[in-house]
This record gives structure tokens, sequence and C-alpha cells, in this order.
């Protein structure tokens, strides 16, 4: 399916399943208990992780399109490679955010194309704010998402560009080699502010402008990055490998994602 081809359905299907599964989360952030489990690589798992994947495949299976996220990360890649075009999923990024209530967690849902996501949305249910890119059609940051009326931006339209340099790393996972980079971006950039986000919430940064690079030089899944890939993108920014001018790609045989760069 071509970028000409991303009809409104498909994209207001993914809204709507993003600001249900929101919604869900939210019923349950409010809570005192959320349920957390440990997966197998002891990484936590709630009662809305389980409630918004819930909600997302029930919206997403009138369109008739394959859906990948972690549940449905052991399909077979002979399987898998035969998809054309399919959703992926995270119906929750930023867990250990939400479970320590600082709102910095996401919903994110993209359609990929032959590798290639080619429309996301990501939405922020703490503030109410959904990132929407399309391939070819821009980006935009829709605020009162959930609320009439919207507000609505296109992005981007950050402060990205007034002489400091914005680089934005993990909340929970920064590390040496996010730090070294950095400090080789003052021989270009001497002007830096590091700033700490979660979740996709760091690739959207970028989109909107708010910050210049993302460097990731940590363990991410296909489904960790893809909606964020799509709206910025769609910015007319990239997400390239590490070391590389290749874009990132989805549905490989290995879900795991290189290191990248977003700028």
């Amino acid at each position: 399916m071509s970028a000409s081809l991303l009809t409104e359905s498909l994209v207001q299907t993914a809204i709507d399943a993003a600001l249900k599964a929101g919604a869900e989360i939210l019923g349950i952030y409010s809570r005192d208990d959320h349920g957390v489990e440990l997966k197998g690589d002891d990484s936590p798992l709630t009662l809305a992780d389980k409630a918004a994947h819930r909600v997302i495949m029930q919206m997403l299976q009138d369109t008739a399109l394959p859906v990948l996220s972690e549940e449905g990360r052991n399909i077979p890649y002979v399987e898998r490679a035969q998809w054309e075009r399919f959703w992926m999923v995270d119906p929750l990024d930023g867990t250990k955010e939400f479970i320590s209530r600082n709102g910095e967690f996401t919903v994110n849902i993209a359609l990929v194309e032959h590798g290639k996501p080619v429309m996301g949305v990501v939405y922020v249910p703490v503030l109410d704010e959904l990132y929407v890119g399309k391939a070819g059609r821009g980006a935009l940051l829709i605020r009162n998402a959930a609320a009439e009326p919207w507000e609505t931006v296109t992005l981007p339209c950050g402060a990205a560009g007034d002489g400091v340099y914005r680089v934005v790393g993990s909340r929970s996972h920064l590390n040496d080699e996010t730090l070294a980079f950095v400090e080789e971006l003052r021989a270009e950039h001497p002007e830096i502010e590091m700033v700490q986000r979660g979740s996709s919430l760091k690739i959207c940064m970028v989109a909107a402008g708010d910050a210049d690079c993302y460097p990731r030089f940590g363990l991410t899944m296909e489904w960790d990055t893809a909606a964020g890939h799509a709206v910025v993108n769609a910015a007319g920014k990239r997400m390239v490998i590490a070391g590389s001018d290749d874009e990132v790609r989805y549905n490989k045989e290995d879900l795991l994602n290189p290191f990248f760069i977003v700028r």
C-alpha cells in the first residue's frame, strides 16, 4: 500500500484505538494496585498493558491486517515475512514510567509496509496529546485529543534552532555510550542541553522540534519505535542505524532494533 492509499479510515481507526487504549490505561493508573508482574526478561507488565492490548486488538481486527506486538513475538518469521503491510503495536510503552507515576508513557500504533513505517500514532494519555504522522502528508500534534475541541499543530514546531543543541536521552536507560556520544557532539555544538524523557516521547520530541537529536545505544524492540519513527519521518526527520545513513527497518527476523540516532 503506497502512501497515497493510506486511507483516512485506517488513520482514524488507529487514532480511535489509541485513544480508547489510553482511557483504559488512565482508569488503572489512578489505582493503588497496578497488578505488576515480571516478564521473562524481568521487565514489568501491568494490568494496563493487558487492558490496552485487548482494546487495540479488538479495534484493529476489522481492518483484516495482521498485528505484530510483544504478545506476537513468537509468530514464525517464515509467516511474518509474507506480510506486505501490518500493524505494529506497543499498547503501553514506558511501563516503568507508568509504575513510577511520572506520566511519561505512551500508546503506540504504526502501519508498516515493506519494512517501513508509513503511518503512526503516539498517544500520551496523561497529557491527552496525540502525535500523528503519515508518509508524504506531514505530522501533527493534536492537543485535547480525547476531548473537544482539538488543538492541532503542524510539526515541527518546537524550540530547536535557537542556538542550543538539545539531546534527549532515556530516563530509565541512560548509559556511558550515550554520554560519550554527547561529548563528541560538543565539538560541533558547544552549547548542548541534555534532556531526559521516557518511552517514545523521545522520538516525538525530535519530530516536534523540541530536541535536535535522540541517540539510542541500548536495547529496544521494533514495537518500541515504529510509531514514533513514522511520526518523525513525516515531520522531515530521520531515524538511522548508528554509524550508518541507513534507516531502521522493521519486521526483521530478529525483532531487536540496532542502535540508532534520530535527528
